[in-house]
Parts: C-alpha cells; sequence; structure tokens
C-alpha cells in the first residue's frame, strides 16, 4: 500500500455525490440467553445492552461520507419525528459531515425505532416499527431533491433502501436514471415478491442482498442447499431474470459474492474478535459504494467492502465510531491482507 495516494479532486473518482432514501432512527439492543432462534410464542429472557443502533440509511451514509472524505457530497432523505431522538440523529449526522438538508421533521409521528436482538453467538436481528415518520417517506419528498440530482448529473450514486416505502424508493430510481446516476437498491425478505413484480431490480445497477433475500428473490427455499451453493444458485436464477443486474450477496461467516456481468467473486470473512454483527450488511454495502464511486471495479470494492464490514462488526454499535481509512489501513496490514493496488490507493489518501 506504499502507491501514491488516489485523491477525489483526481478524473479518477467516478462520482461525486451520493443522494439517498431509506430509514433514518434509532434503537435499542436487547441480548438474549440461549442461542436457539426465537419461537413465535416463546418468552425468552435477557438484557438490555449499552449500544447505540442506527437504521439503513443513516448507516450507509455515515461511512460513506467517512471514507470519502469531506470533497464528497451525501444527501439522505428522509423524515424524523419531531422529537429528542430525531433533532439528535439530525446533529449527529451534520457532525460525520452529511448533508441534511433533505432530512425533514414531521410533527406528530415518532422517530423509526428499532429493537435489535442478539444471541450469544452474537448473531441477531431486528424488530422495526412500522408507524413512523420513515414510513411518511413518499415521492414528493424524493422529487424535491431533483435540483441536486441534476448538479451532479453523471457523477452520483443512487442509494435506495428499505425502511421507506418502495414507492419512495422507486422515485428515487427513477431520479437516478434520469440524471444517469449508479443506482444501488436493497429490499427487505418480505418485499421482494412486491419489488419483483414491480420490476424494481430492473431500475438498478446493483442490488445488495443477505443470503436470505438473495434467496427470496430467487424464489428459493431456505435449504436448497450449503450456504455457498445456495447463493450462486440464487444469484445463477436471478441473473437469468436479470441479465444486466450487478448483485451482492454477504453470508456471515461464509464471506460474500458479487456479480458484475458474467463475473462472480467470493471473498471470505475476516476472523476478527466480534462485539455484534448488527450493521454489518449496511457497512458491506456502503464499502461497495465508497469503492464504486472512487473509480474501483466492483470487483476491487468487494475487497474494501468485506473490511469495512470486518471492521464494523468489531464495535457495539451498528456505527462503529472509529471505522476510517486510518482504522482500514491498520486492520489490512495486521492481518497481512494483499489487497488489489486500487484499494490499497484509495486507504492510503489523506482527504
Amino acid at each position: 500500500m506504499g502507491a501514491a495516494p488516489l485523491r477525489i479532486e483526481d478524473r479518477q473518482w467516478r462520482c461525486r455525490a451520493m443522494i439517498g432514501v431509506g430509514g433514518i432512527g434509532t434503537g435499542r439492543c436487547f441480548a438474549l440467553e440461549g442461542n436457539h432462534t426465537l419461537g413465535r410464542e416463546e418468552s425468552r429472557a435477557g438484557s438490555m445492552l449499552d449500544r447505540r443502533d442506527y437504521c439503513k440509511l443513516h448507516i450507509i451514509s455515515h461511512y460513506v461520507q467517512t471514507l470519502l472524505g469531506p470533497a464528497f457530497t451525501t444527501l439522505p432523505i428522509g423524515h424524523v419525528g419531531d422529537d429528542d431522538e430525531g433533532r439528535a440523529l439530525v446533529d449527529e449526522m451534520a457532525a460525520a459531515g452529511l448533508d441534511a438538508r433533505h432530512v425533514r421533521v414531521l410533527p406528530g409521528v415518532p422517530t423509526l425505532f428499532s429493537f435489535c436482538f442478539v444471541y450469544p453467538d452474537r448473531t441477531g436481528g431486528n424488530l422495526t416499527t412500522a408507524d413512523s415518520a420513515a414510513s411518511r417517506v413518499d415521492a414528493e419528498l424524493v422529487n424535491a431533491a431533483e435540483s441536486d440530482f441534476a448538479a451532479h448529473a453523471g457523477r452520483g450514486v443512487a442509494l435506495a433502501v428499505p425502511e421507506v416505502p418502495l414507492a419512495a424508493r422507486a422515485a428515487l430510481l427513477d431520479l437516478g436514471t434520469r440524471h444517469n446516476f449508479y443506482r444501488v437498491a436493497a429490499f427487505t425478505t418480505g418485499e421482494m415478491a412486491e419489488a419483483s413484480a414491480r420490476r424494481m431490480p430492473d431500475d438498478a445497477d446493483l442490488v445488495a442482498m443477505n443470503l436470505e433475500e438473495a434467496s427470496a428473490m430467487a424464489r428459493l427455499s431456505a435449504n436448497d442447499g450449503a450456504p455457498g451453493a445456495q447463493v450462486r444458485l440464487a444469484i445463477e436464477r436471478i441473473a437469468a431474470a436479470h441479465p444486466r443486474l450487478a448483485l451482492s450477496v454477504t453470508a456471515g461467516r461464509n464471506g460474500s459474492w458479487v456479480r458484475d456481468g458474467a463475473s462472480l467473486q467470493h471473498l471470505p470473512a475476516l476472523t476478527v474478535p466480534v462485539e455484534s454483527t448488527a450493521g454489518a450488511g449496511d457497512a458491506h454495502v456502503a464499502g461497495l459504494i465508497a469503492g464504486v464511486a472512487a473509480g474501483l471495479s466492483l470487483a476491487e470494492a468487494h475487497h474494501l467492502a468485506v473490511l469495512v464490514a470486518a471492521l464494523s462488526v468489531t464495535s457495539p454499535h451498528t456505527i462503529h465510531p472509529a471505522l476510517g481509512r486510518p482504522a482500514l489501513r491498520a486492520l489490512a496490514r495486521g492481518r497481512g491482507l494483499p489487497l488489489p493496488d486500487s484499494v490499497g490507493r484509495l486507504l492510503e489518501d489523506p482527504s
């Protein structure tokens, strides 16, 4: 990683901005007793954890801005409630360098809240409120940002992620298409059928998923083979239906896969001390976006995404407060990881 730094002012950088829509909210974490999966009618003991939990758009936006620095513009679009939680989130985003002009305070509706549950093996999941300010995000709010899309035409990333209605995400992808942005989308398992029926994946350049979401999009059962075989089968089916679509699939300790055109790449997950896996998938997406925005190929950005996801799980919080290029450099060097030269230059960039 001793090559000359690649700075954002260089023409090699593909994008100068990211405009995204998705959930902005907060939450609490609860440590369950026992590793067996929580049953439908089960009562389980546990304890509250001193962890800061954030929602998808905030996590991804924070990491992209942190990785690419102040010369890059990140504009989240969303609603928060007129409450202490919402105001604190807007302040945090501004402190991280995000441009929060399109984050509106919505009176009379609470800020999105997520309840994260964690098993003793540090895996877990989330329960998220459906009647929050985020649920009121609509196409009108998204379309109000069109002048920002126009300002970055051909040099931006459009990000559409869950915890807001599909209609708002469809509007965001439409603006991204009109203004020649690189379009990134994600859908929950429960949204896959509707998103596919609406052909929303065809309005994206990259869809990022975990194994369960990929299986749902490919209409596979949960037990169609070992994780690696299931991912490959899911990607094969999705690629047949959407041949121009790039794909990213994460599968926890089994690593991650990216498909760009006809090429499929697998990278193993790094072995690190795990505090919490919550937010690791969002960190992985942020690494992909930051890499692509900086001019890396998707395969090269995949190496960065693996690093970002690995470092993210060493923090108990869903936004690792110390994650940045210096920490990623230290992780890569400490492990002696062979990285593409382009990733090494990006991590050396002091801007």
